[in-house]
């Protein structure tokens, strides 16, 4: 497929209303060295851009963050020739100052993660990407870019701590978090991020702000079904808004695939094995990466 297709993860939300836009939408089941992406990826046009979507957590949002096969998700959008993905996702905030319902142009990550496959090159040799700058400059200032262009209030920037979970954090934890200089708190944009670089792709992450974590004490007389309804009307209100930030990307005339970007060349230096002792079927198995 042409190169100047571009990936775009996130929920069912976020699918169901980009797939009413997209013209001529087919979707792809991918095989992958690492097995099956979450769900069959769905690709389309919207205006000039080609989009292709993959439901990170699949249809019904059966999928636990532990269990989203991140290497399967990004090994198959980079098969397809993606070579810039816009993901999104939602989080909780760990500052009085970043609103629920608000979005966060994510520049810095805190990986937390711990049981999930978090390199491609496991049995390869030693790859060593540079991971200082773990988002991709350009898409960022793009985004940042079309966030002015909407009615929507959008950080151009904030740390993202991912924890493994399924559960929550405690108070202390969360208080540790913010300590540690964390603006946001999820679980799945890692190791996502890092699969991205190591598969030469240029990421970036729109981050849906659903509550504050439980650092911030809830309102006494607030029971559980009613925190639950507020926090899903959150994310409703957070999708809705990262779709109006991706519609203004996408109709919008910067270049979101570009070459020559650092981000198209992150193997260059990466690879420390001699290419020697490098087994042939995993070069074959892995060509993908490198392309």
């Amino acid at each position: 497929m042409a190169a100047e297709l571009v990936g775009v993860i996130g929920g069912t939300g976020l699918g169901d209303a980009l797939a009413e836009q997209l013209t001529g939408a087919k979707f792809h089941d991918v095989d992958t060295p690492f097995g099956k992406p979450s769900a069959p990826i769905m690709v389309g046009a919207i205006g000039q851009k080609r989009i292709a979507f993959l439901n990170r957590h699949s249809k019904g949002h059966k999928l636990a963050p532990s269990e989203v096969p991140s290497a399967a998700n990004i090994f198959a959008l980079k098969k397809l020739g993606v070579h810039t993905v816009i993901g999104s996702g939602a989080v909780g905030s760990l500052r009085e100052e970043i609103a629920p319902g608000e979005l966060v142009i994510v520049d810095q990550f805190i990986d937390k993660t711990f049981r999930r496959t978090s390199t491609f090159f496991t049995g390869f040799g030693a790859v060593h990407c540079e991971m200082a700058e773990p988002v991709c400059h350009r898409v960022r200032e793009v985004l940042i870019d079309a966030a002015k262009e909407i009615d929507v209030m959008t950080h151009p920037d904030g740390t993202y701590v991912c924890m493994e979970g399924p559960q929550f954090s405690s108070r202390a934890e969360s208080l540790m978090h913010r300590g540690w200089g964390g603006d946001l708190i999820g679980m799945t944009a890692m190791p996502e991020a890092k699969l991205a670089r190591e598969a030469q792709i240029c990421y970036a992450l729109v981050a849906l702000v659903c509550d504050y974590d439980c650092w911030r004490p809830h309102h006494a007389k607030k029971g559980k079904q009613s925190l639950l309804q507020e926090i899903i009307a959150n994310l409703q209100a957070a999708t809705n808004n990262s779709l109006k930030l991706i519609q203004a990307v996408l109709a919008g005339e910067a270049k979101l695939v570009s070459e020559d970007c650092p981000c198209r060349k992150s193997l260059d230096l990466a690879v420390w094995t001699d290419k020697s002792q490098i087994d042939a079927a995993n070069k074959e198995k892995l060509k993908v990466l490198f392309e």
